[in-house]
């Protein structure tokens, strides 16, 4: 008899019902984390760390410019492996394992599952982002200029790259395909894009396509800001990735399938 009475209860509140849902998907999506936290610092940490120390190596006395362009770039090529290749890989393997039919078994919404999965997106990114800035910042021995402002910046940047590997994931049609097309999309996004390059000096089809992809808009902005502080320039960034982030998430809602493929 008690069973009901909580239900009803829960009904009757939506806000607290929406907070305890979270908060038991947050704790489930934490749990996963908090035993793969040593792969997600080496993962995170040694390949944009390589790329960064060649890119040291190779340059000869860069400009300030190039300096800044590599270490953001290298700090968005960090957050891709993260947002994007592992995020997709690992929903795509719940989601063929037939993990998600425990979560249909569940009274919970959608929506929130969803918001789960992009916040543990946002802890596993954002370790990687930190450790490339401040690597930079050191290998390079200059100091970029903070400002308040990065903060929604950067939640914005990983959220809306987050948001495209969870799509990733849930669109994938099998483990091996989805494999092959992110660890694809991951190296075009970081490298046939203006991450690490000006946009000028790549071929125009790839400047169309730097258009659809958020890092595009999260490179420019991060760059604008590090060095120059803030600017009308870096508010067009910034709605743009929230734009990225509102598609991504509903065209994610649209895909989401408890049971039977999407």
């Amino acid at each position: 008899m008690q069973q009901p009475a909580l239900n009803e209860r829960y009904e009757s509140n939506p806000l607290r019902q929406l907070i305890a849902e979270l908060w038991i998907l947050f704790r489930i999506q934490f749990c996963i984390i908090r035993e793969q936290w040593a792969f997600i610092f080496i993962l995170a940490s040694i390949i944009p760390f390589s790329i960064l120390m060649f890119l040291h190596f190779f340059t000869v006395n860069p400009t300030e410019e190039m300096i800044v362009r590599i270490i953001t770039g290298n700090m968005l090529f960090a957050l891709v492996i993260m947002g994007i290749n592992v995020m997709a890989q690992e929903i795509s393997f719940q989601k063929h394992q037939g993990h998600f039919t425990f979560y249909a078994s569940l009274p919970i919404e959608k929506v929130n599952f969803i918001l789960a999965n992009m916040f543990r997106g946002l802890i596993v990114s954002v370790p990687s982002f930190t450790i490339m800035a401040i690597a930079g910042q050191w290998v390079y021995g200059i100091q970029f200029t903070f400002s308040l402002w990065l903060i929604p910046l950067i939640t914005l940047t990983i959220l809306s790259v987050v948001a495209l590997g969870v799509f990733l994931g849930f669109w994938s049609p099998n483990i091996q395909l989805t494999n092959l097309v992110v660890q694809a999309l991951m190296m075009i996004i970081s490298f046939m894009t203006p991450v690490l390059v000006d946009f000028s000096q790549l071929p125009l089809i790839l400047q169309w396509f730097s258009y659809i992809v958020p890092t595009t808009y999260a490179a420019d902005g991060l760059r604008e800001l590090l060095s120059s502080g803030m600017s009308t320039s870096v508010l067009q960034n910034m709605g743009m990735l929230l734009l990225f982030t509102v598609v991504s998430y509903t065209l994610i809602l649209k895909k989401i399938h408890w049971r039977g493929e999407a």
